[in-house]
């Protein structure tokens, strides 16, 4: 008897995208992904995974959102919860409440809510803050 091992899996790189939602996609419902999913779309709704999610510059979402790293350069209407980090780049309009152990704000977001930064979770290693890397966040004064 010959026995071939079964080809593994190779798993994909973070910087390989999943899916991407084009700006022409206009949808809503509940959205659930695993991998790295970008939207430049509109989408109306729920979106939950334990991966990343990237809005474009050109993506409307007016929803509550989950997922382990989110990226925002468009615009959220809507509650966001990161479980490792959220990022608000330079073109960001977010209008909703912001929690996550790490979050990022750049010079030129528009940000309209709350913004709680929380532990992580147990058993999760806290993330690595570089301040070359991170050097858009600066104290804010009270």
């Amino acid at each position: 008897m010959i026995f071939r091992k079964k080809p593994k899996r190779v798993a994909a790189r973070t910087n390989d995208l999943t899916a991407f939602i084009d700006e022409a996609s206009d949808f809503e419902g509940k959205y659930t992904f695993s991998g790295t999913v970008m939207l430049n779309g509109k989408f109306k709704g729920e979106i939950a995974s334990n991966d990343t999610l990237i809005i474009g510059e050109k993506g409307v979402v007016n929803a509550s959102i989950r997922a382990g790293v989110i990226l925002i350069n468009g615009e959220v209407v809507g509650n966001v919860l990161g479980t490792e980090r959220v990022e608000l780049r330079g073109t960001a309009r977010v209008f909703g409440d912001v929690e996550a152990p790490v979050v990022i704000v750049e010079e030129g977001v528009v940000f309209e809510g709350h913004c709680r930064m929380t532990k992580p979770r147990p058993g999760e290693t806290p993330p690595v803050v570089t301040p070359a890397r991170d050097a858009a966040v600066l104290p804010f004064k009270r």
